[in-house]
């Protein structure tokens, strides 16, 4: 009896197995197939990524050739362009743009009736004084800068024709010399454009060590700082981060001739051993002259690397403080962040004239009158200014130096976008009569 109740009981196990053994094939099936399912999930997941690396380098590859194809183009151009300014008498001026909400945009575009300035093309709506700086053939080619208008290429930026914009001092909506101009090169869209910097608050006028005129330095960068919207926090922020600037190089605007001892290599010198023959290297010192122009390039060059190092928050600086349909406000788009020493009277806005003019006085009533003068006719040059503004002679005579009437520093933008890549170029240019000098080089 106790053997065939042991046998009964060994069996019971085998039978329960028998039973469930479906159950326990569809459980390891499963789990098979979860684990083969999340292994070609996971195989999947990283092919797909590395094909999109692999796609990511080919189109930046292809939006990188076109930038710097770009950047020739508008180099080369940039030679023949003699930048005009216009006249603007039945328009509002572009000065005060910075601090105008988007109702009282609208309502000072309608009060000065802008609907009269556009005129119609081949059936479609195009913006009066818009110049584009070159062509693109069937082919892809770039044509002669004279062989296009700007209704022959998309101009990017204004987002219709259907919304009405000030222009500039040029034509183009501020601060822009030229339409944007946009055309392909291969399968990489590219974009250029080229905007006056001497139309901005030169940043390095903060900087000014000067003790006789710290006062209005100091009142004059505070002045434009709060016009373009920055609250104190902000100001006291970029302030912390112009004085480590100044801490490391100050910033000048007068210079004149100097000589400095510098090392030239000549001709080296043989030594002979009865082990070895040697060279010695020798040099001679000698004594150069640096031009004040030599100066003001190098003290350029200098600037424009510590404006756009980490040492400046330019991110905060270039958060919007409007934004709508037809234009973006921000404190950094009004901001010489090149080293530029000059600001142009006939294409600076209101603020950044009177933080010019406060470096003689009456800075608010000598930027309303050249604000008013200029939408007519620009100034010539800066005796012209005096001779119109003859009560304000005295204060204009202690801004010479800060001022002028011609523009000759650039920027042109170029950006490039191939698929999913995008690559962009900044030059700052110096340019002088037909010269054209790069000071500084940003690629992105």
């Amino acid at each position: 009896m106790n053997k065939s109740l042991n046998n009964r009981n060994n069996s019971l196990p085998q039978g329960i197995l028998r039973r469930n053994r479906p159950g326990i094939v569809l459980l390891i099936t499963l789990i098979l197939l979860v684990v083969l399912s999340t292994l070609g999930y996971t195989l999947s997941t990283r092919v797909a990524a590395q094909r999109h690396r692999n796609q990511y380098i080919i189109d930046y590859s292809i939006a990188r050739y076109g930038c710097d194809s770009a950047v020739k183009y508008a180099l080369a151009t940039l030679e023949d362009i003699d930048p005009q300014l216009i006249s603007r008498p039945n328009e509002p001026d572009f000065s005060d743009l910075f601090y105008l909400t988007e109702v009282e945009y609208q309502e000072l575009l309608e009060q000065w009736g802008l609907e009269s300035q556009l005129t119609t093309l081949d059936g479609s709506k195009s913006f009066k004084g818009m110049v584009d700086i070159g062509n693109v053939d069937k082919l892809g080619d770039i044509g002669n800068v004279n062989d296009i208008s700007s209704d022959e290429i998309g101009i990017a930026g204004f987002d219709s024709y259907d919304s009405l914009t000030i222009s500039g001092p040029y034509g183009p909506p501020w601060p822009f010399i030229t339409g944007p101009v946009e055309f392909e090169v291969g399968s990489a869209k590219i974009r250029i454009e080229i905007e006056d910097e001497n139309a901005k608050y030169p940043l390095g006028w903060a900087l000014l060590n000067d003790k006789a005129i710290q006062r209005e330095v100091q009142a004059g960068f505070e002045t434009f700082c709060e016009m373009t919207g920055l609250n104190a926090e902000q100001i006291d922020s970029l302030k912390n981060e112009l004085q480590k600037i100044g801490e490391i190089k100050p910033f000048a605007l007068d210079f004149k001739p100097r000589t400095r001892t510098v090392k030239t290599p000549i001709t080296t010198r043989t030594v002979s051993s009865k082990s070895r023959t040697s060279k010695v290297p020798q040099t001679r010192l000698r004594r150069k002259t640096v031009s004040a122009a030599e100066q003001i390039s190098e003290q350029t060059t200098h600037f424009a690397k510590f404006f756009h190092s980490s040492l400046i928050d330019t991110e905060a600086l270039a958060r919007p403080t409007i934004v709508s349909r037809g234009r973006s406000e921000s404190a950094l788009k009004y901001m010489g962040m090149w080293g530029s020493m000059k600001v142009n009277i006939n294409t600076a806005p209101r603020h950044v004239l009177e933080a010019a003019f406060i470096f003689g006085g009456d800075e608010v009533q000598i930027a309303e009158e050249i604000i008013q003068r200029r939408r007519i006719e620009p100034f010539a040059d800066i005796q012209e200014l005096k001779t119109d503004l003859f009560r304000y002679s005295d204060s204009i005579g202690k801004c010479e130096k800060y001022i002028t009437t011609v523009s000759r520093f650039f920027t042109i933008k170029v950006t490039a976008v191939s698929g999913v890549a995008k690559a962009s170029t900044v030059i700052a240019i110096m340019k002088d009569g037909g010269r054209v000098k790069r000071i500084a080089v940003i690629n992105g």
